[in-house]
């Protein structure tokens, strides 16, 4: 039995969010928090939270094997992105965006 978790408008790239999600992808979900919470990277803390609130999910949802649950898909997408400007030289302005990420996390059980 599936059970989801979602984080919308986070304020981290989407680029840089795939290569902590692609860490721990079909990992059990107790090495996958192993792994998560001692990234250095801030997407890590990110995706740790994440992980925990499915968890919780599955723990509610109740009729789920909290031994057996791995991490079967993590799917991030991009989010709005907000447009700012930066003064440059000569009276000019540079555009600067700043991304945001849509998160999904799939926990399922294995069998």
């Amino acid at each position: 039995m599936e059970v989801r978790a979602k984080l919308r408008y986070a304020r981290i790239t989407p680029q840089k969010m795939r290569l902590v999600a692609g860490l721990c992808k079909g990992m059990p979900v107790e090495k996958a928090s192993h792994q998560l919470k001692f990234s250095q990277k801030k997407g890590g803390k990110i995706l740790s939270t994440l992980l925990d609130s499915a968890v919780a999910n599955a723990r509610e949802k109740g009729g789920i094997d909290m031994e057996n649950l791995y991490v079967k898909q993590v799917n991030v997408d991009e989010g709005p992105t907000l447009k700012r400007f930066m003064p440059r030289a000569m009276g000019r302005a540079t555009q600067i965006l700043k991304r945001m990420s849509h998160i999904t996390l799939i926990l399922d059980e294995a069998r």
